[in-house]
């Protein structure tokens, strides 16, 4: 059996066990399309998931399924000479407008930019806001990641997953691939051609941030080298979390 051949063979076995996979969410394989699922992204500020997976939020929206962007933190530190309350003001009614292009529903974590925090209570509370969603896919940062609080937001969403008695299917998005994000090799990709545009369009809604220092800063290039990768013209790149008594692989 060649590698392709196998490929598609667990896609599909997976499938018929129930086994809900990004490729198959997407109907990528061309095999009977999931009902609609409840999808959860945590990224540690605002702009995180829409520069992450906006492309694949909003592709995921577009076909019915419902969307949560948690967001870890209000992006508090992110506007220099400026108070935290603030910025904290700001950047909220950034998210939210970035989620009204994405069609996907904003909640705020409540943590501190800059100052995160891994203990058991806000382990509990994230856990509380992501069973609150009943999800079936969550996305979040990627844990080797130069910023602590992406990796915070990782860790954290890893012991949720770990600890959650309903099993959600968990992938790790990219930002800023060599500068934040290291040794990332995707393992799924989604086609972002026709929503790279509205993708885009959500991160200039971060208007605090410099949306066209984010697009430099790997941005453009990730779409396009991910593209490179899957045959398309544009896409995002993902890895997906095995174990937790799957019985098996999802290639």
């Amino acid at each position: 059996m060649n590698s392709n051949t196998r490929r598609q063979f667990v896609k599909t076995t997976a499938a018929g066990l129930g086994m809900l996979t990004l490729p198959s969410l997407l109907n990528a394989e061309n095999i009977q399309p999931f009902a609609k699922k409840k999808i959860v992204c945590v990224g540690a500020h605002p702009d995180d998931p829409e520069s992450g997976c906006g492309g694949t939020l909003a592709k995921l929206s577009a076909q019915g399924h419902g969307v949560t962007i948690i967001y870890l933190t209000t992006g508090e530190a992110g506007i220099p000479g400026v108070s935290h309350d603030e910025a904290a003001k700001t950047r909220k009614q950034e998210a939210i407008g970035a989620c009204k292009i994405l069609n996907a529903k904003p909640v705020f974590a409540g943590q501190i930019d800059g100052a995160t925090i891994a203990d058991n209570s806000t382990l509990q509370h994230l856990q509380s806001l992501i069973t609150a969603e009943k999800p079936d896919v969550v996305f979040t940062h990627w844990p080797v990641d130069s910023h602590k609080d992406h990796q915070v937001a990782s860790l954290l969403t890893i012991q949720c997953w770990v600890r959650s008695t309903s099993k959600f299917a968990l992938y790790f998005f990219e930002v800023c691939a060599g500068e934040q994000t290291m040794i990332f090799n995707p393992t799924d990709y989604v086609d972002i051609s026709e929503t790279q545009e509205q993708k885009k369009n959500a991160v200039y809604c971060h208007t605090s941030q410099d949306p066209p220092g984010i697009y430099a800063c790997g941005h453009t290039s990730m779409e396009d080298f991910r593209g490179r990768e899957a045959g398309v013209r544009a896409a995002e790149g993902f890895v997906r979390m095995t174990g937790k008594g799957m019985g098996m692989i999802a290639l």
